[in-house]
């Protein structure tokens, strides 16, 4: 089986960028969108909104190779990272490394990529592991490298990387190019096709002994930001995540070939989506804004609880929606308090009500 670096021409991927036109105007207004909305929010909910955005992109990255995070240390170790106050709770090596790398890109997507500022991020990735026999540096194993599935007897094999003795020299072109293909570099190239390939790229080069999945999405995002100038915070992994069948098959389609054309397309698709999420999250915490002023000081505090938890589970909200029973469970209160809660609520204009009796769901009301 033929791999794309052994193909004649690597590492010259070809595309038709006629087709990738349509989707990079696209990106563009999405994201001059996004930047716009931002703008509006004041600064508590900026700084929650890159907290949030952040911890989650971490938690799904770590999520999509297999390694469950504790969400709230990982939330707390970005808030120290950022110089915040948070609680004292000690963090585990893998939820700080996950952490550093992911503040690093939001501080520094402006800089070039170099070796040293990868092998950064690697050596953060696999703080505290013990499995490894390079940590902070490329792989230098005999063994190949191969993304593989199945029983140890009859493994199916996805992917093979370049041999270890070639990973300096592939990586040397690979730093080339991406800052060449910055703004500003030798060869510019549009934001989702310089991502897409970015991406696609780095993981044909499977430089790292473990990390290369999360290493290769915090680069595609770091494109992303120097293409636009500042930090992107889409939800690029949540989003790979959702439709992780789609993203390895195309992934998987565009290892035998330089032409990658559907593969650009289909990363951008996955980007627009992502961004498009991201505004959501915008849009959600500008309606919060909205709906504490026309409602401040008006909840007791039961009622002040159940609405901060319901703003806290995000745009999505409760599975199943806020039922009394929840309120309950939430509040301490007993049945015909809650319920007389609720219902104050509902006159009021802060919450929305559907169904009858045991089937009564309670959300948001954000018109």
């Amino acid at each position: 089986m033929t791999w794309n670096w052994q193909l004649s021409g690597w590492p010259k991927f070809r595309f038709d960028a006629g087709d990738m036109a349509d989707l990079e105007t696209r990106f563009l207004r999405q994201i001059g969108e996004s930047c716009g909305m931002v703008k509006h929010l004041e600064q508590e909910d900026k700084t929650s909104l890159i907290i949030s955005l952040i911890s989650n992109e971490a938690l799904k990255t770590a999520e999509i190779e297999g390694e469950h995070l504790n969400h709230h240390s990982l939330q707390s170790s970005i808030l120290r990272q950022f110089g915040l106050q948070t609680d004292q709770r000690r963090i585990p090596a893998a939820e700080q490394g996950l952490a550093e790398m992911m503040v690093d890109l939001y501080r520094s997507y402006h800089d070039p990529l170099t070796h040293d500022s990868l092998f950064g991020w690697h050596s953060a990735l696999t703080r505290g592991r013990r499995d490894l026999s390079s940590i902070g540096d490329y792989r230098t194993q005999t063994d190949p490298m191969r993304v593989i599935s199945g029983p140890i007897h009859d493994p199916k094999i996805h992917f093979e990387a370049p041999p270890s003795d070639r990973v300096r020299v592939e990586m040397d072109d690979f730093i080339a190019w991406f800052n060449d293909s910055a703004p500003g570099g030798r060869a510019p190239l549009p934001a989702l096709t310089r991502t897409g390939i970015t991406h696609l790229y780095f993981v044909s080069i499977h430089p790292f002994e473990d990390g290369n999945g999360r290493i290769g999405r915090a680069l595609a995002e770091k494109s992303l930001a120097q293409c636009i100038g500042q930090p992107t915070l889409i939800s690029l992994a949540q989003t790979i995540d959702r439709h992780r069948q789609n993203y390895y098959t195309a992934l998987a389609e565009s290892n035998h070939t330089l032409e990658i054309t559907g593969w650009l397309a289909t990363f951008a698709a996955t980007i627009l989506e992502a961004t498009a999420f991201t505004v959501s999250r915008i849009e959600f915490l500008i309606a919060k804004a909205r709906f504490h002023g026309r409602f401040r000081d008006g909840f007791n505090e039961r009622q002040a609880k159940a609405i901060a938890r319901l703003f806290e589970a995000g745009p999505e909200g409760f599975t199943g929606g806020l039922s009394a029973r929840k309120f309950m469970n939430l509040t301490g209160a007993p049945h015909a308090t809650a319920t007389r809660d609720l219902a104050n609520l509902v006159a009021k204009g802060a919450l929305t009500k559907t169904g009858q009796l045991k089937g009564t769901r309670y959300s948001l009301n954000l018109s």
